[in-house]
């Protein structure tokens, strides 16, 4: 079994940060992400300066990225950020949308109903690979639970629309390792890669990714050294750490083709390069056996 695994640090990571990090510098760690051996990498997101200033200058960090042997991808959430994202060569379009109408009116200032025709309307003219993200698929901060069904006709809808692949989010780090692996099993069925995107909030990140894999699904996203969060979901802490799913993925046999202490050196340049300690465990503990 093989498992892509996709950094979304440059991006998700980066996007709570308290400082906005230059372009060349996001470049940076993105190349040395590729250089780990990750498949895939979400690099930018194609959002409003003044919203997410921490993610101005999309474009130069494509350009400054240049080439690498990793898939590289890009967030979008309306139609200009399409345009934008078009007209780079990025290599795969991540749109996203909530599962609920306070998350959609907060994150992207529109209903549910209008955020589901714009992602359906970017899908089906698409020009390269594209992933359709969820948010809040198991929780989210102003509505509480969320119906799994609702979410998996949503699913539905965006596959139909032209959707290579869905990942299932929890946004704000309240999913639980059963409620995931039935929701995964059921959007499944569906005929397109399943993915999960975790947030470790309440620690529960990694049994989750786990959850998901056992549950068929072959896409995780994950932040070097846990950084992330969402700006827009209160009390929304960083993503599961990169080097804490790739370690058990690995100790369980699951192939990925990256070099697990590659991506622990990338971790730890971040943490001098923030100047403090990263959320995230195996960069600090290393791998087993110790070297």
């Amino acid at each position: 079994m093989r498992v892509t695994l996709c950094d979304v640090g440059p991006r998700d990571g980066l996007q709570n940060e308290p400082e906005t990090l230059a372009p060349d510098v996001r470049a940076e760690l993105v190349r040395r992400l590729a250089a780990a051996g990750l498949p895939r990498v979400e690099a930018v997101s194609f959002v409003s300066d003044e919203r997410v200033p921490q993610m101005a200058g999309a474009e130069e960090v494509v350009e400054a990225a240049g080439d690498v042997q990793a898939e590289l991808s890009g967030l979008v959430l309306n139609d200009r950020g399409w345009e934008r994202l078009a007209a780079t060569p990025l290599d795969r379009v991540n749109v996203t949308l909530a599962a609920t109408e306070s998350f959609n009116q907060r994150n992207g200032n529109a209903s549910l109903a209008e955020a589901t025709a714009r992602v359906e309307r970017i899908l089906a003219i698409a020009d390269r690979p594209s992933t359709a993200t969820i948010s809040v698929a198991f929780g989210c901060p102003f509505e509480g639970e969320v119906d799994p069904g609702a979410v998996a006709d949503l699913a539905e809808r965006l596959v139909v629309a032209g959707a290579g692949e869905v990942v299932l989010a929890d946004t704000i780090g309240v999913a639980t390792p059963r409620p995931v692996g039935r929701l995964v099993e059921r959007v499944s069925i569906l005929g397109v890669p399943v993915g999960g995107h975790f947030h470790d909030t309440r620690h529960t990140g990694v049994a989750n990714a786990w959850a998901s894999v056992e549950a068929g699904a072959t896409v995780l996203d994950a932040s070097v050294g846990g950084l992330g969060g969402c700006p827009f979901a209160p009390r929304a802490t960083g993503n599961v750490a990169t080097e804490d799913v790739l370690y058990l993925l690995d100790r369980e046999r699951i192939e990925t083709g990256i070099d697990l202490e590659a991506l622990i050196g990338v971790a730890r340049w971040l943490e001098k390069l923030l100047g403090r300690e990263l959320p995230g465990r195996v960069y600090r503990a290393g791998p087993f056996p110790a070297n």
